[in-house]
């Protein structure tokens, strides 16, 4: 082979093996947008509404999303030709979407004005969409309805079994997506909140003390300097300056310290690990694996508290090498959990977990009673303790 031949041959090579890579990395940028749009709530929606026009192979799909117990919004639409449904609010039992809603299951109608099985408030909006065939399911996330998908014709049309099961795979999924969505959300609100908190006394810790020395050396002044009255003038002004910067400090921090109950529990209880792991050198690592329902002062405290306590008992006796703090909603309530590895808490000849009778422990589960609550700490299987605390949402005593 001559060397033209080689070099040919080479640029070949060179350019099979680049077409290659480009193939790879435009599979994993399509991978990256689609991980990306499942984590964002609308990116989400708006994607269903596509998604049924396309699959099922209707004229239109279109999302309402719940604002309300007892109503939808429709605000993602694929396919259709006016704005006639868009931002339409669809009350319980009215309509095809509010008869979903008033059921929890999926209905279809042949055509939709002329429909003996649904009211006919929307028909005027239906009409000026060209409408007739439609299918509307619920959109379920955990246990809730929260959305509702429908597919559409503009001809009357008989949608069979399959059209319907069709429909509601792709609710299934949305519903799935909009989970994701919502703990991807949570995550960064939590990571956000957290970053205030660390702003906060980076501000307080620099700014403020910074203010305060230069507010005393002022006064200080004031004090050496009593024949020289344009100085201190100055001085007095310079005061009067330094004043405001504090009070805008202490605004500043008190807005950045601001925090709904249910934002600040995630935030705290991330703290709580990472001064653990600071302190002891164990890798403790926090888990929020759903959005929890807003709670009252006194049952977050008490949370906080359970997890304190479990990651000082890992601390006193675990011997662990890691520590999983995890919250989530549960039983109608909210469930921290401090598992830990460790073999500190086990005795030779003990058959039942020795953990548990401490006083903190015993504190804490009177605590959590007189709320309606529980606390529990149990060996696992394996080494390792799990320490449980349940509190109710203040409506739903037990």
């Amino acid at each position: 082979m001559c060397d033209r031949e080689r070099v040919t041959a080479r640029r070949h090579a060179a350019e099979d093996l680049a077409a290659e890579h480009s193939a790879v990395l435009g599979g994993l940028l399509r991978e990256r947008e689609e991980l990306l749009a499942t984590l964002d709530r609308v990116a989400a929606l708006n994607g269903t509404a596509r998604l049924i026009r396309e699959s099922i192979g209707t004229h239109s799909g279109f999302v309402a999303e719940l604002t309300g117990p007892e109503q939808a919004v429709i605000r993602w639409m694929s396919g259709t030709r006016t704005d006639a449904l868009q931002d339409l609010a669809v009350p319980i039992g009215q309509g095809i979407g509010g008869r979903v809603l008033a059921l929890g299951r999926p209905v279809r109608v042949n055509d939709y004005v002329s429909s003996p099985s649904i009211t006919h408030q929307f028909d005027a909006q239906v009409r000026g969409e060209g409408l007739a065939a439609m299918i509307a399911v619920p959109i379920v996330s955990g246990t809730e309805t929260v959305a509702i998908a429908y597919a559409a014709m503009r001809e009357r049309r008989d949608f069979g079994d399959d059209a319907v099961q069709s429909l509601e795979d792709i609710a299934t999924e949305a519903g799935r997506a909009l989970k994701l969505a919502s703990v991807a959300e949570s995550d960064r609100e939590t990571a956000l909140s957290a970053e205030r908190l660390r702003m906060q006394s980076a501000l307080h810790d620099s700014v403020g003390a910074l203010l305060f020395s230069i507010g005393v050396q002022v006064r200080n002044l004031h004090e050496d300097i009593s024949d020289n009255p344009a100085l201190e003038s100055r001085l007095r002004r310079l005061e009067g300056d330094v004043s405001a910067a504090s009070r805008a400090l202490r605004e500043s921090l008190l807005a950045l310290s601001e925090s709904s109950p249910e934002r600040a529990l995630p935030v705290e209880l991330a703290e709580h690990c990472r001064s653990f792991q600071t302190r002891c050198g164990v890798p403790a690592r926090f888990v929020q694996l759903a959005p929890v329902p807003r709670l009252d002062a006194e049952r977050t405290g008490l949370l906080v508290a359970a997890v304190r306590e479990g990651l000082l008992n890992v601390e006193k006796h675990a011997d662990a090498l890691s520590v999983v703090v995890s919250l989530l909603p549960s039983e109608d309530g909210v469930q921290v959990a401090v598992a830990d590895d460790g073999t500190g808490h086990r005795t030779e000849d003990a058959e039942e977990p020795e953990p548990g009778t401490g006083m903190g422990l015993r504190a804490l589960a009177e605590r959590a009673a007189r709320l309606g609550g529980r606390v529990s700490l149990v060996r696992d299987e394996e080494d390792g303790c799990t320490l449980r605390a349940w509190v109710p949402e203040p409506c739903r005593r037990r």
